[in-house]
């Protein structure tokens, strides 16, 4: 039985990789807001930021990227569903794409407000 339940996960996990890889190869956006993803780790350990600061933005760095997923699925549904041209099918397109931009301004907000006194602190160093 415990076979069974491991053969289940590794299934699931080999399907879970598979799209992720998927869509590292082909969505655009979802590789350019990994690079930042990546790009602000670093900036948080060379400023060695707190943690609770730490926590916060690992958990926006994964809202975007799960809301970019969630944006892939529902353009792909939206494609096999609709395939002809629809006012509905574009809105429900830019519905989603709306909530990206949403999720990724906020981040983006919350995240100067992490940083800015970090940066500021630096520039008072070299000034």
């Amino acid at each position: 039985m415990e076979n069974i339940k491991n053969n289940k996960f590794k299934t699931s996990l080999n399907c879970a990789v598979r799209g992720l890889q998927y869509v590292i190869k082909n969505e655009r956006n979802f590789r350019i807001e990994l690079i930042i993803a990546i790009f602000i780790v670093f900036l948080s350990l060379v400023f060695n930021i707190k943690i609770w600061e730490f926590i916060i933005v690992v958990f926006l760095i994964t809202w975007v990227l799960v809301t970019e997923l969630m944006n892939t699925v529902v353009e792909r549904v939206v494609d096999i569903l609709e395939p002809r041209i629809h006012p509905f099918a574009r809105l429900i397109k830019d519905i989603t794409a709306g909530v990206v931009l949403i999720s990724a301004i906020m981040s983006i907000l919350v995240g100067l407000f992490i940083f800015l006194p970090y940066i500021f602190n630096l520039l008072n160093f070299y000034f």
